[in-house]
């Protein structure tokens, strides 16, 4: 599948760092298509050097525009190195959805349907409380929208024990594959069952807290979510 576009106004500029080595015809940088794929999932991996040596951390997120907030502890190594100023934090941020899994009749052609967004670019970290506050409310409410208006909010110890990195999507793209195996010509005819096993998320029906107060209904968003 080519999701390929041309640069313009709905559109994030190719880099060389954005330039897929192998698959070009698999990359995109629409912006809705970006933006689609960072808003279907809520954990990313945030990669960065630490003492001379790569670290990638799983973490929660929530993009607000054309900006991404990344959760983190005020202990954490990665927040205490991203200052709110330049230099900042060098970062790769990396989400992936799989879609399906591919199988061919030869192994070298086996593969997955996916939807994939890196970024490129320096994160640092959100000082002013205002900020920090809305920051945290998007990314309880990515997880599960309608979540943050209907918990208690933070209080001053559990804030500032909390932080939060903000991430400029200005160098970003997107890679997607769809559709079936890529089979040899000659492999056609091998006797292997070949062809896309679909793969989707799913939410459980909600399980109660075992301490929750009789009668506590279960809200509407939850209830509705899919």
């Amino acid at each position: 599948m080519s999701a390929t576009t041309e640069p313009g106004d709905t559109a994030y500029a190719a880099t060389d760092r954005t330039t897929p080595t192998r698959a070009r015809e698999r990359a995109s940088y629409d912006a809705d298509v970006v933006h689609g794929i960072l808003d279907a999932a809520y954990v990313c991996h945030l990669g960065f050097i630490r003492d001379g040596a790569p670290v990638v951390l799983p973490t929660l997120y929530a993009r607000s525009g054309t900006r991404l907030y990344v959760h983190g502890s005020t202990g954490s190594r990665p927040l205490r190195m991203a200052g709110a100023e330049d230099p900042g934090l060098p970062v790769c941020l990396t989400v992936t959805h799989v879609d399906g899994l591919v199988l061919a009749r030869s192994a070298f052609h086996h593969s997955i349907n996916y939807r994939s967004v890196v970024v490129h670019g320096t994160a640092r970290q959100v000082l002013d409380d205002t900020e920090r506050a809305a920051a945290l409310d998007a990314i309880v409410d990515h997880v599960v929208p309608g979540r943050a208006a209907d918990s208690r909010p933070a209080n001053a110890k559990e804030l500032a024990a909390t932080a939060v990195l903000r991430l400029d999507l200005d160098e970003v793209s997107a890679k997607i594959r769809a559709g079936g195996p890529n089979d040899d010509p000659e492999d056609m005819t091998l006797p292997y069952w070949s062809g896309v096993i679909p793969v989707a998320p799913a939410y459980g029906a909600p399980i109660p807290a075992d301490d929750l107060a009789p009668g506590t209904p279960l809200p509407g968003y939850l209830a509705s979510l899919e």
